[in-house]
């Protein structure tokens, strides 16, 4: 045993979580800097909104493409590696955008640099972390692992606007380069691949029990994540994953991600006070990603994200009345049940994925579904600008959104579930 694991008395891939934890909390909180400096840029700079969130959109489509082949170069390089060499991105993105003074700048920086350094962290690294180290209390490790982008948004978000609104966006960006270069030693010296590395078995698996692959990272990352990549698109499930997934992107992270803060703005809510509504639904998303891993581990994960998509419709559809309103009860509300929400469809999505496809594959077949994800992401972020310019408002973009929400409960009750194999040594 360790001498980590003697103080703490726990098996070390509860170390290995916390890690991941707080790299993913870092990188969730460089991802949601976009929606403080938006309206900063445009004022500084005099970019318009849609080429702003052009950028942002190619970050979040990238990243997001950037999934599956993530998934593959982690088995065969390794977490450690990868996540030192993400980090690294990120640090050196952050730096040079300090001195960004065109539009193809921001584009190449944010939406390149930044955007593979997030891919790292925001993708498949949660799901490959659980499906390494954990058999028993998975799907409770991918809540914990995804509230952590939840997390990110609620500890650093009000403190990133307050800082923008009294100093300005490059003092707030700097802090992020500092955290980044506090994580890469501590990444570098305790974080481990797999179990084997600590002479483990995976949490919750017995000798017994345990068989073992010689397939895995041996092939190249591009060949297995397109070999992947074959098997999936002959596969109706994959199929629906995909679209149900999209949306998922489309109505999160590039629409209330992006445009949540700008749109209070619109409506005469000051930045400070957006940002802390978001905050607040960072909160609540901890709670319901965490609550949702549970379940995911006990109940039909199709019927989870029916309900999970059908609720986050609904209260798309009322948010524009809010700030019509300018209600600060209605926002609140608003927060807390789309907080509840936001992460929440991801533990049932990785599961749903590992069932059917297997644990190693299950994995790469995630990091592409995660693409469609994010190209939903990306379309919804630039769009949402795109629309604003036109219309002067957000109200077509949320209500589109919270109408496709509701048509993706039909896609996942569609979904014919497959049962999960035996546990299996990913790439031993």
């Amino acid at each position: 045993m360790s001498d980590v694991e003697e103080v703490l008395a726990v098996h070390y891939g509860w170390v290995v979580v916390w890690l991941t934890f707080f790299a993913v909390l870092v990188a969730a909180g460089i991802r949601s800097i976009t929606g403080v400096i938006m309206v900063p840029l445009e004022q500084e700079f005099e970019w318009s909104r849609s080429a702003i969130s052009f950028a942002f959109a190619i970050n979040l489509t990238l990243y997001g493409f950037a999934g599956p082949f993530v998934a593959a170069g982690l088995e065969r390089v390794g977490i450690r590696k990868m996540m030192v060499y993400a980090m690294s991105l990120l640090v050196l993105g952050l730096s040079v955008s300090l001195f960004m003074t065109e539009i193809w700048q921001l584009q190449l920086i944010w939406g390149i640099v930044i955007g593979l350094g997030c891919g790292v962290f925001l993708t498949v690294l949660s799901a490959t972390v659980a499906n390494q180290w954990f058999e028993r209390r998975r799907g409770l490790v991918l809540g914990m692992l995804m509230a952590a982008t939840a997390a990110g948004q609620m500890i650093f978000l009000p403190l990133l606007s307050y800082i923008t609104d009294v100093y300005s966006w490059r003092v707030g960006m700097s802090l992020f380069i500092v955290l980044g270069i506090l994580m890469i030693p501590i990444i570098a010296v305790w974080m481990k691949d797999k179990p084997i590395d600590k002479g483990l078995l995976p949490y919750g698996v017995e000798k017994h029990e345990w068989r073992k692959t010689e397939e895995g990272n041996q092939k190249n990352p591009i060949t297995a994540a397109f070999e992947v990549l074959w098997i999936g698109v002959r596969s109706g499930p994959f199929w629906l994953l995909c679209i149900s997934f999209f949306i998922c992107g489309l109505s999160t992270a590039g629409l209330i991600g992006t445009h949540f803060i700008p749109a209070s703005a619109h409506h005469g809510i000051p930045e400070v006070h957006a940002a802390s509504l978001f905050a607040f639904m960072g909160i609540f998303n901890i709670i319901g990603t965490m609550f949702s891993g549970w379940l995911s581990d006990r109940y039909d994960n199709r019927w989870l994200l029916f309900w999970y998509y059908g609720l986050r419709g609904l209260s798309l559809l009322v948010l524009p009345y809010a700030f019509e309103m300018k209600s600060y009860v209605m926002l609140i509300g608003f927060a807390v049940f789309y907080g509840l929400d936001w992460i929440a469809t991801v533990p049932p999505t990785i599961r749903l994925a590992a069932d059917y496809f297997g644990k190693q594959q299950g994995a790469i077949v995630y990091g592409w579904v995660f693409a469609a994800h994010q190209v939903g992401s990306g379309v919804a972020a630039f769009l949402g600008g795109y629309f604003y310019e036109i219309f002067h408002s957000y109200t077509m973009t949320f209500v589109s959104a919270g109408v496709l929400c509701i048509l993706a409960t039909l896609f996942v009750l569609s979904f014919k579930k497959k049962e999960a194999s035996v546990p299996e040594a990913i790439g031993a």
